[in-house]
């Protein structure tokens, strides 16, 4: 007599994976925070389209090369998603995970601590383009702002500063014991991270010392790039320079000291 052997009945577990639902929590979490939504995805769009209504920022200025103020805060409102996201948003969160015993405690499960950190860089870093795209639109839209002539340069020079600023925010991080440090701390960088993109004066109208010391610095660098790029002209290989330097200083620094507990 034959024994009839039952075939095994393919599974059906559709459990995510650990980084997946880590990264589903992270983003629940981040929409949840309106404050930190507002000021990375709508402020910088807001600002532009308000200044788009004033009859005086939309009039072309020879002393900013023949450009609007519209047109030469476009890149600065850019990089003011990105600011805003990486040394504002991003290193309160990290920190207090730190401090609250949360990246230890995940260490001991499948869920590892760096996924955390991936998911917490990549939602903000994805904000920050999304509020790129937004900004961009909204320029050319309701101010007429021409979109940029040097797609791929100005794409590179996008991808490499939100790197940079991710990095930046991870340093701050791994260098701050607690939240309220972190906070001091970014708030520290950001209002010389605002200056150096252009956000109180483009950095067309900047004295030539102060503007030749401003694109040494990544946000200044990246502001000219992306202005660069808008013109139809390839980024100045300095100012991508300068960018993957400070980027790769930066990420080296930030896993050198970052602490998980």
């Amino acid at each position: 007599m034959s024994a009839t052997s039952t075939p095994p009945v393919p599974s059906t577990d559709v459990t995510p994976r650990p980084g997946r639902a880590v990264l589903r929590a992270e983003l629940i979490l981040f929409f949840r925070e309106p404050g930190s939504v507002f000021w990375v995805m709508a402020f910088p769009t807001l600002l532009l389209l308000i200044l788009g209504f004033i009859p005086a920022m939309t009039e072309p200025k020879e002393e900013i090369g023949g450009l609007s103020t519209v047109e030469a805060y476009v890149p600065v409102a850019v990089l003011l998603s990105m600011i805003m996201a990486g040394l504002m948003a991003m290193p309160p969160v990290i920190t207090g995970y730190r401090e609250r015993g949360i990246l230890r405690r995940m260490s001991t499960t499948p869920l590892r601590p760096s996924s955390v950190l991936g998911a917490q860089v990549g939602l903000h870093a994805a904000a920050s383009l999304i509020s790129a795209v937004l900004t961009l639109a909204v320029g050319r839209i309701f101010s007429g702002v021409a979109l940029p002539s040097q797609i791929f340069g100005y794409l590179l020079t996008l991808l490499l500063s939100v790197v940079c600023v991710m990095a930046l925010g991870s340093l701050i991080s791994a260098l701050s014991p607690n939240t309220k440090i972190a906070q001091a701390v970014s708030i520290s960088v950001f209002f010389p991270a605002m200056l150096a993109a252009g956000v109180y004066m483009p950095i067309q109208q900047m004295p030539d010392l102060m503007a030749s010391i401003v694109e040494t610095l990544p946000f200044g660098a990246a502001a000219q790039a992306l202005n660069q790029a808008t013109a139809g002209d390839w980024p100045d290989w300095i100012h991508l320079g300068v960018l993957a330097l400070w980027t790769l200083v930066l990420s080296g620094a930030a896993a050198r000291w970052f602490r998980w507990e």
